[in-house]
């Protein structure tokens, strides 16, 4: 297996992180045999603000740097813009016209070898049980732009830490985070065709059905209202409810 490169700056937050990760939280990762090598997008559910920090964890332990996109704002920060600029994270330019022209950092590393980690939903889920959305089309454009593997990743239990937009984690008693690696996307039948906004929407659709199915598997149940159209959103709001925030472990699942 090609060893993949870890930027100094990331390695000492992985030093720092990884072993409260491994402290707090338990681990239920399968099917990391689907992984490929190269370059790629990884393709995660976005459940939590701590989901960034889990899904890295698992990245690290497979070997893979994480390397996630942020704004390109961010990068000129006086501290944060040269944490994220050393750890190499990935910089999306929005002010930039055109969504393409805007993934052009993303394209470049994944075509370099790197795996990118692109939330398609591009923020936290506001569904009301934490099921996946609909989604936005920049990791089906990196990979079709690449020709490189999409690997839809889904991840269940850090909402458990913290739920969606609340404040206040819960770190004890330790949770399991449920990781599950699909096979990468078939979009075989999208290739050589005009990258359409339709055609786009298409293939994300495919990737977040394959998504809340994998979430499905793990929480032994299937969504009991329609997915929510990201492009409908408004701005975000706590929707943290005492005893729901807190509710059983029928839609936590945290062992």
């Amino acid at each position: 297996m090609h060893r993949r490169h870890f930027p100094r700056t990331l390695r000492v937050i992985v030093f720092i992180i990884r072993p409260l990760l491994m402290v707090f939280t338990k681990r239920d990762w399968r099917g990391q045999e689907h992984l490929p090598e190269g370059g790629f997008v990884l393709a995660p559910n976005h459940i939590s603000h701590v989901d960034p920090f889990l899904i890295s964890h698992f990245m690290v332990d497979q070997g893979i740097p994480p390397r996630f996109l942020a704004k390109d704002t961010l990068m000129s920060l006086p501290v944060g813009g040269w944490i994220l600029r050393h750890a190499e994270q990935i910089p999306v330019y929005r002010s930039t016209d055109g969504a393409a022209e805007s993934l052009r950092a993303a394209i470049a590393a994944v075509e370099a070898g790197s795996v990118v980690a692109i939330y398609p939903e591009g923020t936290i889920t506001r569904d009301p049980a934490a099921w996946p959305m609909t989604g936005r089309t920049g990791a089906v454009r990196v990979a079709l732009a690449t020709g490189k593997p999409l690997v839809p990743v889904m991840q269940w239990g850090p909402q458990a830490i913290l739920w969606p937009y609340a404040k206040r984690p819960r770190i004890l008693p330790r949770t399991t985070i449920h990781v599950r690696v699909g096979a990468p996307l078939d979009l075989g039948d999208f290739e050589g065709r005009e990258i359409t906004e339709e055609l786009l929407r298409e293939a994300t659709t495919r990737l977040m059905d394959a998504l809340t199915a994998m979430m499905s598997e793990v929480r032994g149940e299937l969504p009991s209202t329609p997915r929510i159209d990201v492009h409908t959103l408004g701005r975000p709001r706590s929707n943290y409810r005492p005893g729901i925030d807190d509710r059983s472990d029928h839609n936590r699942r945290d062992s």
